[in-house]
């Protein structure tokens, strides 16, 4: 039986998060990896990858890093998970708070999901009504019902969680301004992310490859959205899963100038170790609290593991790091390099018109088109194909600490190899040149 077969038989879709299935990779990358250092990964029979995955972007310094990895032992060796909360608990807790001094309190757990869902519980608590708000667009909050029952995999979930569920459009304030006229005093939060593929600008900001210089917040979406929501008595959440730790250290809402009434985070802040919180104000989060004498109780987040100690550990090192090596800097210097030297070597090999490389410096991502110029997954796939055979695992582009001049000199090269068969394929089909099935979306209806 070969690794994929084990694994599926074990475990439902072979891995633990349905983006790390088989599914979601041409079919020469490794089926299962055995460790990873720095910028690479390698997998059970010893080869070697450069690595744009990242954890799922939950690693931004680098696979193993010592400092990180340090301070995780040090905490489990004072017994990781004690009866009542930890003197490491209570620093992490106000580390967090440091970072974002418009929030009062925060709430830890061990995944984003746990706390996404939290957040929509407290506004629901707090203004007594059922909707959430979140954009179309955007691919992914909580794999809890009040939002997987708005995908394609609705299978399993009550009709009546599917409803309280709306969409909007990002960047378009008129699509929400419908919602709350369509469903007047119902709405209790709306969520979304900052930013993804692009930026809450109003048009004023053309450089994706630096942090927002804008200085008009009047034409701002975030900004648009946040006086909505006061309007409408809606509790404002920003879900920084990616954008935190990312964008900045003090999160996307410190780049575009916004305080928002609840926030979320996770990937990033503890360098892959198991850590997510919830942040925001006081009023709202003492909902969640036991010391308001005969108020009505919210179970908020109740879990044996929130209060582990290695991943605080991880945390307050991981943000110490942050502060002296100019992480997010590095981050965005990086990835302005990559996307440049992509689009250059598309240019070069004749498919610039069916390949871009684009989005946000710190956050790059790039677009395969066929012969047609309509969007390919066939051809996102032989892409990846062809980096896989070039010692690359670049299902997306997550950045990191550890991606330096060696490892940006060796995707441009491997890249290189990757666009001349892309330009074959372009002639003579993408079938000829696909060696398994095209990567399929995670959020569809049927295998």
């Amino acid at each position: 039986m070969n690794w994929s077969d084990r694994l599926h038989a074990a475990i439902p879709g072979g891995a633990h998060t349905y983006s790390r299935g088989d599914d979601q990779y041409p079919s020469n990358a490794p089926p299962i990896l055995s460790h990873g250092r720095g910028a690479y990964v390698h997998d059970a029979d010893g080869r070697r990858f450069l690595d744009y995955g990242m954890g799922l972007r939950a690693v931004t310094l680098g696979y193993a890093d010592e400092r990180v990895n340090a301070a995780a032992i040090d905490a489990i060796a004072r017994g990781n998970n004690l009866t009542r909360p930890s003197l490491l608990e209570l620093e992490a807790a106000e580390r967090l708070l440091a970072l974002f001094p418009w929030a009062g309190m925060v709430k830890f757990a061990k995944n984003g999901s746990t706390v996404t869902t939290a957040a929509v519980k407290l506004a629901r608590a707090y203004t007594g009504r059922t909707h959430v708000a979140v954009p179309a667009g955007q691919p992914f909050f909580t794999y809890d019902d009040w939002f997987i029952g708005s995908t394609p995999m609705d299978r399993g979930i009550p009709a009546e969680h599917k409803a309280l569920t709306l969409k909007f459009e990002y960047n378009d304030i008129a699509s929400l301004e419908r919602l709350f006229a369509e469903h007047p005093g119902r709405i209790a939060c709306v969520m979304l992310e900052p930013a993804t593929a692009v930026a809450p600008c109003g048009g004023g900001c053309t450089d994706l490859l630096a942090p927002c210089r804008c200085t008009d917040r009047r034409a701002n979406f975030l900004h648009r959205v946040k006086a909505l929501c006061a309007e409408h008595g809606a509790v404002f959440v920003l879900d920084e899963m990616i954008t935190g730790f990312r964008w900045d250290l003090h999160g996307a809402m410190k780049v575009y100038g916004i305080e928002p009434d609840l926030a979320t985070f996770g990937k990033g802040m503890a360098n892959g170790f198991a850590l997510a919180a919830l942040a925001g104000r006081r009023e709202i989060m003492e909902l969640g609290g036991i010391r308001d004498q005969g108020a009505e109780r919210v179970f908020l987040i109740s879990t044996t593991h929130g209060s582990e100690m290695s991943a605080f550990g991880a945390f307050i090192r991981t943000v110490d790091v942050y502060r002296s090596e100019d992480v997010t800097g590095h981050l965005w210097r990086y990835g302005r390099r990559l996307i440049e030297g992509l689009n250059a070597l598309a240019a070069e090999a004749g498919v610039a018109g069916h390949f871009e490389a684009h989005g946000f410096g710190c956050s790059p991502y790039y677009t395969a088109r066929d012969a047609d110029g309509r969007v390919s997954m066939p051809f996102r796939t032989l892409w990846a194909q062809e980096m896989v055979r070039g010692g690359v695992l670049m299902p997306w582009v997550a950045l990191s600490l550890a991606h330096g001049d060696a490892e940006l000199d060796l995707t441009l090269t491997a890249a290189r190899k990757a666009f001349a068969v892309y330009a074959a394929a372009l002639q003579d089909g993408v079938e000829s040149h696909l060696v398994g099935p095209p990567v399929k979306p995670v959020f569809r209806k049927y295998n």
